[in-house]
């Protein structure tokens, strides 16, 4: 007789019934009663060893591989391995206007605005403090106006939000690497500033800077590198004095300086008040702050599921721009105040633009379009200048949103519930709109048709099957009165045109005096302009392109829109099982062409007996 045990399930009572089983095929246990007492306990007792023993190494093999860790350190870990660092708590960035004014006769011609100046502004009620990173330089103007700027010539001042941090260390005798930490979980760590001095009370002191941003690394390297400990602190390393840089020796004082922030919270910060004066000529005077930029760019600490994704993107990169996912991976990572990111190929684009590579960002809510300028300088000038390949350009392209239109049509037996079909009807709504906030409104979203008909089909038991036709509306604003040509790109291919129902629409607007729309020819891809009547005005508007998607008008001229300023065209998918956005496209519901409606099957069959 077989005496294995085959348990599959880590189930407490399962693999207590299976012990059971497995005794009771034993001859010397035949007569045992295995619920008595005693021997009901000692059964507890194996299989509670036996299901937590599964368990833990159930747990231990999932927090081996970064795709199923769960544990934020697990995860750092594995990160680590990749060469990615998460990352940390980031400051809010406010862009001033600043500068004073001093008339005195017999003044300097320059004024000097000292790093760590510092200045207050509230947001919801929470008083934040920015400050500048370095010194600022102005001139008098002729009129005793000192306005400052960077060192690249801009008026524009950036401010960082938090409070300036200092931790120091002493290098002992050690043979072991050592590691400082910083005990700080708010610490923004791309403000961190390392300074090693000769001796505790040395003035003298090299300057190490991170090694992310190194291109070759020597023996005599001064750089740091950083790692989130799994308490949420960071630790500082430093090189072993060989093959990854310069490392302090004994005797040597660290001197760290960063900004503890508070994130998120300081975003949207518009009015600035400055709390230090400008020293000048032995006088202090009041330094006066316009906004530029509004705060933007605060995040919290990067989430278990963006290091999930970013980490194996950034290892494939290895800090170079040639790949699509190589712009994703660095831009995502440098930049906190970009939500998502596309990037594509001008070989890709429509129309091909050779040499260049596409790039669509999608910003945090609140960052206004001068930040959003700043943030693109900043990857140009900061990551494609440095990583990309010579010759190639970056261009950045707005995002475009696509509107996804689902009718739904489903079969109800209403003997089969007790909720009537018109809150039914309600419900298919709400899942439909839950299903376009989970799965698209980003970048390569896709819509899935299968996927939804089955959210649909499980919200009831009485709900026998359902169906949905689906439109993709795409809009442009046309130059009213002026004759022009359109070309209009849809995200997906369009159906090809048939006898029966038109694959083009659009919304009604004036032309020629008359209320009109525009549509396609039946069995044509020729596109017409016909008054609500139907009409032909104009038989020949243009046409469209099923395979790529494009709509092309010539010679469109209307004098008015009947409602808003846009003329909305919807199309029939080519696959309305599978929409599949390229590029900047970005599929969201369309409320407008959207329903629900429920027909009552009560699945009765009624059969004649001869």
């Amino acid at each position: 007789m077989a005496t294995n045990i085959t348990s599959t399930q880590l189930d407490f009572d399962s693999i207590k019934n299976k012990l059971k089983t497995f005794f009771a095929q034993q001859s010397e246990f035949a007569d045992y009663d295995f619920e008595a007492a005693g021997l009901s306990n000692l059964l507890d007792v194996m299989a509670y060893n036996t299901h937590f023993n599964g368990l833990v190494a159930n747990f231990a093999l999932n927090e081996s591989f970064l795709t199923t860790a769960q544990l934020r350190s697990s995860v750092l870990s594995h990160a680590e391995s990749l060469g990615y660092t998460p990352r940390s708590k980031t400051s809010a960035t406010a862009f001033l206007n600043l500068q004073i004014t001093n008339t005195n006769g017999g003044r300097s011609g320059t004024a000097t605005l000292p790093a760590n100046t510092k200045f207050t502004a509230t947001v919801d009620g929470i008083s934040h403090t920015f400050q500048t990173l370095v010194p600022h330089t102005a001139t008098d103007d002729g009129n005793g106006v000192y306005k400052f700027q960077t060192s690249t010539g801009s008026f524009n001042i950036p401010v960082r939000e938090g409070v300036s941090t200092t931790k120091t260390f002493y290098i002992a005798e050690s043979t072991e690497r050592q590691i400082h930490v910083i005990p700080d979980e708010n610490a923004d760590t791309s403000t961190l500033d390392v300074k090693v001095f000769n001796s505790a009370n040395s003035s003298l002191f090299t300057q190490y800077t991170d090694i992310d941003f190194a291109t070759a690394v020597t023996s005599s390297s001064t750089y740091w590198d950083i790692h989130e400990a799994p308490n949420g602190f960071f630790e500082l390393h430093f090189g072993d004095g060989i093959t990854t840089g310069l490392a302090p020796t004994a005797g040597n004082k660290v001197v760290v300086t960063y900004l503890s922030t508070n994130g998120a919270l300081a975003n949207t910060a518009t009015t600035f008040s400055a709390q230090n004066t400008i020293a000048m000529d032995g006088s202090a005077f009041t330094l006066n702050a316009a906004t530029a930029v509004v705060a933007t760019g605060g995040a919290d600490k990067e989430n278990i599921e963006s290091i999930r994704q970013n980490a194996p993107i950034a290892y494939a990169a290895q800090q170079r721009l040639v790949t699509a996912n190589d712009y994703v991976g660095l831009i995502k990572q440098n930049f906190s105040s970009v939500t998502d990111v596309s990037a594509w190929g001008g070989e890709d684009n429509e129309p091909a633009e050779y040499g260049k590579a596409f790039v669509a960002l999608r910003f945090a809510d609140g960052v206004d379009a001068a930040a959003q300028q700043i943030v693109k300088d900043n990857i140009v000038n900061d990551l494609t200048n440095n990583l990309s390949i010579m010759s190639i350009d970056t261009k950045f392209v707005d995002p475009t949103t696509a509107f996804v239109g689902c009718s739904v049509t489903f079969n109800y037996n209403p003997n089969l519930s007790t909720t009537p079909v018109n809150i039914v009807e309600s419900q298919v709504i709400t899942a439909v709109q839950n299903f376009f906030t989970t799965n698209l409104k980003v970048f390569g979203g896709i819509f899935r048709r299968s996927s939804l008909l089955t959210t649909i089909d499980e919200l009831d038991g009485a709900v026998l099957n359902s169906k949905v036709d689906v439109t993709v509306r795409q809009s442009f604003t046309p130059a009213l009165s002026t004759v022009r040509t359109y070309d209009i790109y849809l995200p997906m291919p369009i159906a090809s045109p048939d006898s029966a129902t038109a694959k083009i629409t659009t919304n009604t607007f004036t032309f020629n005096g008359k209320l009109c729309t525009i549509r396609n020819e039946l069995s044509s891809t020729k596109l017409q302009v016909a008054d609500i009547d139907n009409n032909v005005e104009v038989d020949n508007i243009g046409q469209y392109f099923p395979d790529t998607g494009r709509v092309n008008l010539v010679g469109f001229a209307p004098t008015a829109i009947s409602v808003g300023s846009d003329i909305l065209l919807t199309t029939v998918p080519a696959n309305q099982s599978t929409v599949k956005p390229l590029r900047n496209y970005i599929l969201d519901l369309d409320p407008n062409r959207t329903s629900a409606r429920g027909v009552l099957d009560y699945e009765t069959t009624v059969t004649a007996l001869s």
